[in-house]
């Protein structure tokens, strides 16, 4: 285990400094980042007191995470203003090929990306969005008062209230139960959340709702089959 470690972080070393030494060298720094993702090893680690998990039930592969943690060691190798772009939106410059970047990362980086768009992004989308639906019919039978209806969008959607399902995730993990804290754990719960619906729903259902999801998301930012650039 410890042999196994040591070459990870060799790795990802290889990685910070790969970033550092092409962006020293002038190249553009989008495909240095790439470049460097690529190389990275490390589902997850504690980072300056912060647990950051970039492969998600180790299948889905969370890259602007990764890209964000990256970037974070060549600061002062990036011009400011795209990087404050990029790291506001998850965007890069429009000069930017993603075609050649899904052969930068290779097919098993590029499948997990896959796993993590469906699994937490348009499963996130999906519930917002039936919760909009809630809300607006609510609205329209004329009551006015605040009301929760996560519980209700969630029995829609997976069979079960978010309450009951909470639970059931906490012992899934072997964990004692607690609420959602972090950003980190809400995206494991929401791809943990995935996984039940594709078991507990018909495929009519599974497709019906992924279509919604997706429905629900900026074109512009999500594009299935790519990274989101």
């Amino acid at each position: 285990m410890d042999e196994c470690k040591s070459i990870r972080e060799t790795t990802d070393s290889q990685a910070v400094a790969h970033l550092r030494r092409e962006l020293i060298n002038g190249a553009d720094w989008p495909d240095a980042l790439m470049g460097a993702i690529a190389l990275w090893t490390t589902p997850e680690e504690i980072y300056e007191g912060t647990r950051l998990v970039y492969l998600i039930a180790s299948e889905a592969f969370d890259w602007l995470t990764l890209a964000h943690r990256l970037c974070a060691e060549a600061r002062d190798l990036i011009p400011e203003g795209e990087l404050e772009d990029f790291l506001f939106t998850g965007r890069f410059p429009p000069r930017v090929d993603e075609s050649d970047f899904k052969e930068v990362l290779g097919v098993d980086k590029n499948s997990a990306y896959l796993n993590y768009f469906y699994g937490v992004e348009v499963e996130a989308a999906l519930q917002q969005v039936v919760e909009a639906e809630i809300e607006k019919r609510f609205y329209a039978s004329g009551r006015q008062y605040a009301t929760d209806h996560t519980n209700e969008a969630f029995q829609r959607i997976y069979n079960s209230t978010r309450d009951d399902l909470l639970i059931a995730y906490w012992d899934h993990m072997n964990r004692p139960y607690r609420n959602i804290t972090t950003l980190t754990e809400l995206k494991e719960f929401t791809y943990w959340l995935f996984k039940r619906r594709l078991n507990v729903s018909d495929k009519a259902k599974i497709a019906s709702d992924t279509k919604k999801g997706m429905e629900a998301l900026d074109p512009a930012v999500h594009i299935p089959g790519v990274l989101s650039f």
